[in-house]
């Protein structure tokens, strides 16, 4: 089950004024299930995204970047059960096909729609099932549709993931509500698995594109499951500008800084959702490295702890077998570290320095800290001043039978 995730409710989520979102059972991968879902805009929407890097990047992704370049966006769709990823020129013209429909039933260009899918690789998308299923979920378009949105693109994930939050600006609310799904292959290098983040917020299409990358950096790409990065990672943000304040164009004002750290926290809300609903998680872990010599070897030291399937056994298993740490640590690239001057802590518990076990170290301390749900990694590298920190999840049994039995 997931590690603390608190019950969302519908009434959790508030709307944003400007959007209305739609779902539908379209029987992509099963029948029955939400696995379609729709999502308008009103004219004026400004949109901003971030894509997966990962080279095999899958057709949805090539075409929804290539419509935000060609035009403004009026409608976005979102199917599960199936990635288009890995499927050629067909995937593309699938994913085109899909957007036209959608285009043709709510008076839109096609290029004025982007495209998501996630699930299988590899195999075609079943674009006659999605076509089939649009003018339900087009028809179910409401604004307080933001609970069965947030189910409708779940995959592995045990449950939905969904943030609301209000900002005062200019003395006028501003309202933020998001949607994400992911479970596995989580690694994202530049946004997540999917990820929506909607607001009423006035802000130039410049300011929202440094923003989303912005909230992007400090949340979803702090964020590792199994270390894989998925073909079809997106984090898009959406302004639709009915919030009434004056637009924000600066990004060293006050009124930008405001919006951004709302954002950000609104991402790193749903990305923390991710990781205590990995695949098999049974302990939520914070990987904080301090006083590095910057902020990439700080990274390269967090990411290495939090990827090694050895540490992740161990916090599964509730084994203070921390030398597995240390040698993460010396394994992380940074290559002129001296290891004695480095000092590890879990939680509050020094564990080891001047390159060895501290002198007041105890296991059952370490044992203490292992028995429980949430655990913070603290590695302190005296080199400087930059800091870094990433969230993980241990590796279970359940993990490896979720991932064993994906397409059945």
């Amino acid at each position: 089950m997931p590690v603390n995730i608190s019950p969302l409710l519908p009434e959790h989520l508030l709307p944003v004024e400007g959007i209305t979102l739609g779902i539908a059972e379209a029987g992509i991968k099963k029948p029955n299930r939400k696995d379609l879902l729709v999502m308008l805009l009103d004219e004026g929407t400004q949109v901003a995204g971030v894509f997966t890097q990962n080279r095999f990047c899958a057709a949805p992704v090539i075409v929804a970047k290539r419509h935000l370049m060609q035009s403004s966006t009026r409608a976005l769709v979102v199917n599960t059960g199936n990635a288009n990823a890995g499927t050629g020129e067909a995937g593309i013209q699938h994913a085109v096909a899909t957007c036209a429909e959608l285009a043709r039933l709510v008076g839109c260009t096609a290029q004025q729609v982007l495209p998501f899918s996630t699930g299988v690789i590899m195999e075609p998308l079943p674009v006659d099932r999605i076509v089939a299923g649009l003018p339900a979920a087009v028809a179910n378009c409401k604004a307080d549709n933001w609970f069965s949105a947030a189910q409708a693109i779940m995959t592995t994930d045990i449950v939905p993931k969904a943030a609301s939050r209000q900002v005062q600006i200019e003395g006028k609310t501003v309202t933020i509500t998001g949607i994400a799904k992911g479970s596995g292959m989580i690694r994202p290098n530049m946004a997540t698995m999917l990820g929506y983040v909607a607001t009423d917020a006035v802000i130039s299409q410049d300011s929202l594109q440094a923003l989303v990358r912005s909230a992007a950096d400090h949340s979803f790409n702090r964020i590792t499951v199994d270390g894989d990065t998925s073909t079809n990672d997106a984090f898009i943000v959406l302004a639709t500008g009915k919030a009434g304040h004056r637009e924000i164009t600066c990004q060293d004002s006050a009124e930008y800084g405001l919006l951004q750290a709302a954002v950000t926290t609104v991402a790193a809300d749903l990305a923390k959702m991710i990781v205590r609903d990995g695949e098999g998680a049974t302990k939520f872990i914070t990987v904080q490295v301090d006083a590095g010599k910057d902020a990439d070897e700080c990274a390269k030291v967090a990411y290495a702890i939090a990827h090694s399937p050895l540490v992740k056994t161990a916090f599964f298993a509730s084994d203070p077998n921390l030398g597995r740490i240390l040698a993460a640590i010396g394994y992380a690239g940074v290559d002129d570290l001296d290891v004695s001057g480095i000092q590890l802590y879990l939680d509050d518990v020094l564990v080891a320095e001047q390159g060895g076990r501290a002198l007041n170290y105890r296991e059952e301390d370490g044992q203490r800290v292992m028995n429980q749900s949430e655990i913070t990694v603290r590695v302190v590298l005296n080199r400087g001043s930059a800091a870094t920190t990433v969230w993980t999840c241990d590796f279970s049994y359940d993990y490896v039978k979720i991932n064993a039995s994906y397409r059945s």
